[in-house]
């Protein structure tokens, strides 16, 4: 070993550069193969498509797949069912890693739920943005008689008046009352006082100032 050290060192110089990118080289190389090993270069894993699924069906696939997962969240949305998966990240086709953490949101399994606003007296546009603003989307409008049009009165859900500040799933369908200007016509038939005509108090004579004197 030292003979040869010894020849090594007595070589001219150029021969020493060689050996010494040759040695760089394979250095280079060996790392690289060390770390497609390590990595697992080229072994990569299809995130399957789960969406719609249930989250215990979907979690077969993971399984299978060599995949770990997770619920992140849950939104509501009226275009899949109760439960299950909507979104999922990584997107579904993408190239992962064994036993990467696929993050899943699914649908609730009931409405989120929203308060209802405080709209009386409002004009109705107001009141009706009011609502969508709060969420609700199912939002319909009924016009009875009252004295201011386009005025709102309430809102109501299947006939009855909903309270400011009550919570209503926000996917249910609302009623907004709005007066039409129409006040409500007198009941002939009626025997209450509500309205009185001038015409029918009855008149009463008028003293003069002479028959005041006595």
């Amino acid at each position: 070993m030292k003979g040869f050290l010894d020849k090594l060192i007595k070589l001219p110089l150029w021969y020493h550069l060689v050996f010494a990118v040759v040695l760089s080289g394979v250095l280079l190389i060996c790392t690289l193969k060390w770390l497609e090993v390590y990595t697992r270069h080229n072994e990569a894993i299809i995130v399957p498509d789960v969406k719609g699924l249930k989250v215990d069906k979907a979690a077969e696939f993971f399984r299978s797949s060599g995949l770990n997962y997770t619920v992140m969240d849950s939104v509501f949305s009226k275009e899949a069912a109760p439960g299950a998966i909507v979104e999922i990240n990584p997107t579904a086709g993408s190239k992962v890693k064994e036993g990467r953490t696929i993050y899943v949101t699914v649908n609730a399994l009931t409405s989120q739920m929203g308060a209802i606003p405080e709209v009386a007296d409002l004009s109705v546009r107001q009141a009706y943005a009011l609502l969508r603003a709060g969420g609700f989307e199912n939002v319909e409008t009924e016009y009875v008689d009252g004295e201011y049009k386009d005025l709102a009165l309430r809102v109501e859900q299947f006939g009855r008046t909903l309270t400011a500040n009550e919570m209503v799933p926000l996917n249910a369908t609302l009623t907004l009352v709005v007066s039409n200007g129409n006040t409500e016509p007198f009941d002939e038939d009626s025997t209450a006082l509500d309205i009185v005509e001038m015409d029918s108090i009855p008149a009463q004579p008028v003293e003069s100032e002479e028959e005041n004197w006595f």
